[in-house]
C-alpha cells in the first residue's frame, strides 16, 4: 500500500524531526527537572516489539525512581512514581523522547502502542496482526479509552486500526489525541497510576 509503504514513513520523518526542533526548549527543561528530581538519567530505555515483532530501544522520560526492597526488588511502580512524574505523565511529556524513535524509523506518530516483549507468546493470531504495521505514539486504542480498557478491547481496537489504516484515519486519531492530552482523559486505570499487565487470553 504506498500510503504505509511510503507517504506516511516520509511525513513521519519529516514532521517528527520538526517538531523536535520546536520542542526542543521544552525537551531540556523536563529533562534538566526530572535529571535533579530522580538524581539519574532522565530517560527509561525499554526494549519494546516493533514492525514484524523486531526488537527496538523505545526511549521515554523516567517518572519512576530505581527504589528497591531490602532484598534487592524494585518497589511497585506506584511506590516508585514520582510527584514530578506523575505530572510528566499526566501531561504526556514523557512521551516526548519518542519524536527520536520517529526520526529512527522505529517508530510512527500513529499506530498500536509498543508493548513488553514478554507479552508476544501470549497473543493470539487474531492479536499478533497489530505488529503488521510500526507501532506508534498513539493509536486507536489510545483515543477510544487508552489505559481504562480491557486488554482484549485494546488489541481488537489495534487491529481494527491495521486493517483500516489511512491518511484520514490517521488524521482523526491525532486530532483526538490532542484534546484527550488536553484533558488528561484516559491516563489511569481505576485510579491507580500505572497499567495493569497483560497475562494472558482466557480459556
Amino acid at each position: 500500500m504506498l500510503y504505509t509503504s511510503f507517504i506516511k514513513p516520509f511525513f513521519d520523518f519529516v514532521f517528527a524531526l520538526g517538531l523536535f526542533l520546536v520542542v526542543l526548549p521544552i525537551f531540556l527543561v523536563v529533562a534538566l527537572m526530572l535529571t535533579l528530581h530522580i538524581k539519574g538519567s532522565p530517560f527509561f530505555v525499554q526494549r519494546r516489539p516493533g514492525k514484524n515483532e523486531r526488537i527496538f530501544k523505545i526511549i521515554k522520560f523516567k517518572t519512576m525512581t530505581d527504589a528497591r526492597d531490602d532484598e534487592g526488588n524494585l518497589l511497585p511502580d506506584d511506590v516508585r512514581l514520582t510527584s514530578l512524574g506523575k505530572w510528566v505523565r499526566s501531561t504526556s511529556l514523557d512521551e516526548l523522547p519518542q519524536l527520536l524513535n520517529v526520526i529512527k524509523g522505529d517508530m510512527s506518530f500513529v499506530g498500536p502502542r509498543p508493548l513488553l516483549p514478554q507479552y508476544l507468546p501470549l497473543y493470539n493470531d487474531f492479536q499478533k496482526q497489530r505488529h503488521k504495521v510500526r507501532p506508534g505514539i498513539t493509536g486507536w486504542a489510545q483515543v477510544n479509552g487508552r489505559n481504562v480498557i480491557s486488554w482484549p478491547k485494546k488489541f481488537e481496537l489495534d487491529v481494527h486500526y491495521v486493517n483500516h489504516v489511512s491518511f484520514g484515519m490517521d488524521l482523526k486519531i491525532l486530532y483526538r489525541t490532542f484534546f484527550k492530552v488536553i484533558k488528561s482523559e484516559g491516563i489511569t486505570d481505576n485510579k491507580t497510576q500505572t497499567v495493569t499487565y497483560f497475562t494472558g487470553n482466557e480459556e
